[in-house]
């Protein structure tokens, strides 16, 4: 249970997958305008990336059978990319609202090096189906925490009066390496 838990907060806090590994970086600067919005996206993409690690592990268990293991990027991306299509379809049709709101990154979740990320690393490090469905979930947590947190930061910049040279992108990103910055003093925490 104690390495579940490192697992989770490593992947959350220590290392995440956007401020630290940079991966996912589309999603998280174009969807985190709206703090409804990001935490939509959030949610999307701790559905499919969880689902998805727990699928290309035991996927990837049968790879190691048949001694295929050369084929295990191929796979994942066929397999995160029809869970994108279920949960866009499942969005479209139970929440229409979020489905407009998420608009094209929607379907980007399919290209969101994140989640074959995750579904890679989880072969590297050589997790169990557990362990790997943990390391998921955590990622997919900090995911959520740091658009939820950009989102609430561009909230904020938007009502306040900011250079016309730093308005838009240039603030978003000068606001991400500052929360990069900061999460950088979890690296000891675990």
């Amino acid at each position: 249970m104690k390495e579940l838990l490192l697992i989770a907060i490593g992947a959350a806090l220590v290392n995440n997958v956007v401020l630290s590994q940079f991966l996912g970086l589309c999603p998280f600067l174009g969807v985190s305008r709206k703090m409804d919005t990001a935490v939509g996206m959030g949610g999307a993409v701790l559905f499919v990336l969880t689902l998805s690690t727990l699928i290309t592990s035991l996927v990837y268990k049968i790879l190691v059978f048949f001694d295929v293991t050369y084929l295990q990027t191929i796979v994942f991306i066929l397999v995160i990319a029809a869970l994108v299509q279920f949960v866009e379809m499942v969005l479209k049709k139970k929440i229409p609202s979020l489905y407009e709101a998420l608009g094209v990154f929607l379907p980007l979740i399919t290209t969101n090096c994140a989640v074959l990320g995750v579904a890679l690393n989880s072969v590297q490090y050589e997790y169990s189906v557990l362990q790997s469905v943990v390391y998921a979930i955590g990622t997919a947590a900090g995911f959520a925490i740091a658009i939820v947190l950009l989102a609430g930061i561009r909230e904020k910049i938007e009502h306040n009066d900011v250079l016309p040279s730093f308005r838009g992108m240039p603030m978003v990103l000068l606001t991400a390496g500052l929360m990069a910055i900061a999460f950088f003093g979890f690296s000891g925490l675990v």
